[in-house]
């Protein structure tokens, strides 16, 4: 049985005025040929749209019918009214491949389902493609040279008329004027948008809706540079070879007055509250807002406070200075004296070279392992070509040795990925510790601010005091800070860490390695 057939008429631009009959002639031709050849038209689809690029709403909405029927037929004018880009012509293809197009009628291009007949529906697409994109290349071409002949692109500015002959603007005797007049107005100096939009609607320059042009439009209109015979195109100006309207020098008087005009809107100073952000309230949960105070000898403060944003709280005010205190103190507990962190480090590289002999020996044993286990599959392999092995035992053997050697390559790649995990998040505390030294006598307090973020965590404040959790190995030197100090007391500044406090940094140093050890493979 003949199928029923959606009529697909296109052209390439949505203006009224260009193509106008290019549908109309399409329908005419199209259903003349549906009489002719006894086609029965299910339903019309008919669109101005670009097929360039995919996103045509009335061509989607064909495909969908196409989709949901059981084999329907398409008839159009030429392949390049069905699609011009890759992705639509894809489409028409798999539909035929499904069985959802069974027919496809074109006036000027014979088509069959045939293997062969895809064959050179693609080619035709194909071609349509190149001409779209050939036509997009020429038209570049035809612009850069447009250009260096300072020819006007596009349709000619207010004050300006297009002339056909020549393919390039003229001023318009009438509205040329009009333009000239309105900037030797606005040099003056004494008007504003608005009074120049109702000069200019005196004039008979009005918008669309008969009302005066709007301030935007105004400003748009006094600085063009058209007016200076220049061609703009993609964000650049060229000398252009048509007469220029207004002289530079009023021009610039026009600049000049708008600069002078045109005031920068005066923003609020930002607030300088360091801590915002940071801490939430102990009691409800709120963040800490800030704000300035005034003391009672005119004084200038800054105090933190609960924003209670999540009801009724009964936290007080806390002046920044305490807060500042608070949090320097606290850092001084986890931080560790830089002779105890250059050794630390220099442990750490220590540790990083021995990490990596013992990794490159391993990598190398591991590509040893893969070699072999590749020869054995490659025997395996001949020997079952040969017919020495059933083709079960072989599958299976076959099987075991891909993911034999499909796991040692995963461990080779493990290694190659770099250093070993738990390395440089030790290296990083260790250098936090130096910086908590550094800020506990800092005054810096965006600084201490972002490295409490960092390194803490559960920031609140709470009855006036402020508290931030740490990891464990800060915690470990928090609580072995008394020693340390007694230890640092007594060591010479010009000398290297002395016996003791080898011991004492070693137990800290062991302890964050265990613990990033852990965090870094997961393990608890």
């Amino acid at each position: 049985m003949e199928p029923k057939y959606f009529l697909y008429a296109r052209k390439s631009t949505e203006e009224d005025d260009r193509q106008v009959m290019s549908i109309e002639a399409q329908l005419f031709e199209l259903k003349e040929l549906a009489r002719k050849e006894n086609l029965e038209i299910l339903e019309v689809f008919q669109e101005s749209k670009s097929a360039k690029t995919p996103g045509r709403p009335v061509f989607d909405e064909m495909m969908r019918r196409v989709d949901e029927s059981d084999g329907v037929g398409i008839l159009s004018w030429h392949p390049d009214r069905l699609a011009r880009n890759s992705i639509d012509g894809g489409r028409i293809i798999y539909a035929v491949d499904q069985k959802k197009v069974v027919s496809l009628r074109f006036s000027t291009f014979w088509f069959q389902p045939t293997p062969q007949g895809l064959f050179m529906l693609q080619v035709a697409f194909g071609q349509s493609k190149y001409y779209s994109d050939n036509l997009s290349e020429n038209i570049k071409r035809g612009y850069r040279q447009k250009l260096r002949r300072g020819e006007w692109l596009t349709l000619a500015p207010f004050g300006y008329t297009n002339n056909p002959r020549t393919r390039t603007i003229e001023p318009h005797p009438v509205t040329g004027r009009v333009v000239a007049r309105a900037f030797a107005e606005y040099a003056k100096g004494s008007h504003t948008y608005i009074s120049l939009g109702q000069f200019l609607a005196d004039l008979g320059v009005v918008s669309r809706n008969q009302t005066p042009l709007a301030k935007i439009s105004i400003r748009r209109f006094l600085t063009n540079r058209a007016y200076l015979g220049f061609v703009k195109h993609k964000g650049e100006w060229f000398d252009g070879n048509f007469p220029p309207l207004v002289t530079p020098a009023l021009f610039a008087a026009v600049e000049k007055v708008l600069q002078s005009k045109e005031r920068p809107r005066k923003r609020k100073g930002r607030h300088d509250f360091p801590f915002c952000g940071l801490f939430r309230c102990g009691e409800c949960g709120s963040m800490f807002s800030a704000q300035w105070a005034t003391g009672k000898c005119g004084g200038r403060y800054r105090y933190y406070r609960c924003s209670k944003k999540k009801g009724t709280c009964s936290q007080r005010y806390l002046r920044e200075e305490s807060l500042a205190l608070q949090l320097k103190s606290r850092l001084q507990t986890i931080s560790l004296p830089p002779r105890y962190t250059d050794w630390m480090l220099s442990e750490v590289k220590e540790w990083e070279k021995g990490g990596n002999s013992a990794r490159a020996s391993e990598m190398q044993e591991l590509s040893v392992l893969v070699r072999a286990s590749e020869a054995r599959l490659e025997k395996l392999i001949s020997t079952y070509l040969d017919g020495d092995v059933p083709k079960e035992m072989y599958l299976v053997k076959k099987d075991e040795l891909m993911r034999a050697s499909l796991a040692l390559k995963e461990k080779r790649k493990a290694l190659e990925r770099g250093s070993t995990p738990w390395v440089e998040p030790l290296r990083e505390w260790i250098l936090d510790m130096q910086q908590a030294d550094f800020l506990s006598s800092s005054d810096d307090f965006y600084k201490i601010k972002a490295l409490v973020k960092k390194i803490g965590t559960n920031p609140m404040v709470r009855d006036a005091a402020a508290h931030f959790a740490t990891p464990a190995p800060s915690a470990f030197v928090a609580q072995r800070r008394t020693r340390l100090l007694a230890l640092n007391s007594f060591a010479r500044r010009d000398f290297g860490l002395n016996s003791r406090e080898v011991t004492f940094g070693g137990v800290l140093l062991r302890f964050a390695r265990t613990f990033f050890e852990k965090s870094t493979t997961g393990k608890n």
